[in-house]
């Protein structure tokens, strides 16, 4: 029986990655699935989800007033979509997340959301909101804070160093002023005045290789 799931986590946890995975079990099978992603993010090619270990795949854009369900709808008129994949589901608006849950109810199609729960400032985002309230299945993908502590939170940093604690709740891209850090730090940084500690980031990317079925995949299960 088809689900909506609902793939949650700070930043930098590979959400992303794990999307392209659960694309490649299903094409591995000789499936189709179905990529969206948010017009809204700039940052890389435009008809593309690309990770940050550099893995890509074609996806479909869509925009705040895009119909999701007419959109995969008008998809399996070209081919069977055996699954729904969507990036960046924070970005979804309220009306979107109830069309993919049709997605589920009315065409059977199972539906996997990846995304971030809070923003800079610890609210939900709208997509966030909705998928937690209607998903079928919500899991985490976990990442840890420079703390050792499991990162839950995430902070936009200043030029300074220091937390910003106003602004518009999305700002696309400048990956480096996020950090993702446990809801302790979390609380130490906004509302604390502390200063944020920068990890240095790795010399080599991890080798790529093949890709390897998610577990939580449902294809995999």
């Amino acid at each position: 029986m088809a689900k909506l799931y609902f793939y949650y986590s700070a930043m930098n946890a590979g959400k992303t990655t794990i999307l392209l995975q659960s694309a490649w079990n299903y094409r591995e099978r000789g499936m189709y699935p179905l990529l969206f992603k948010p017009r809204l993010d700039t940052r890389e090619q435009q008809g593309e989800i690309r990770s940050r270990i550099g893995l890509s795949s074609e996806a479909t854009m869509f925009s705040p007033e895009d119909n999701l369900l007419e959109l995969t709808r008008e998809s399996l008129d070209k081919h069977n979509v055996h699954c729904v994949l969507v990036d960046e589901a924070q970005f979804l608006s309220r009306a979107q997340v109830l069309q993919l849950a049709e997605v589920v109810d009315e065409l059977d199609i199972p539906v996997l959301a990846y995304g971030l729960r809070t923003d800079f400032s610890g609210e939900l985002f709208e997509g966030s909101r909705y998928l937690l309230a209607w998903g079928d299945e919500l899991r985490e993908i976990k990442t840890i804070c420079h703390t050792g502590r499991k990162a839950t939170m995430v902070v936009r940093v200043g030029e300074d160093g220091y937390a910003v604690t106003d602004g518009a709740q999305v700002e696309i891209g400048g990956n480096d002023r996020y950090v993702s850090v446990s809801r302790k730090e979390f609380k130490q940084i906004f509302w604390g005045g502390k200063k944020v500690r920068f990890l240095d980031r790795p010399e080599q990317e991890p080798e790529q290789g093949g890709l390897l079925p998610a577990e939580d995949d449902p294809q995999s299960s």
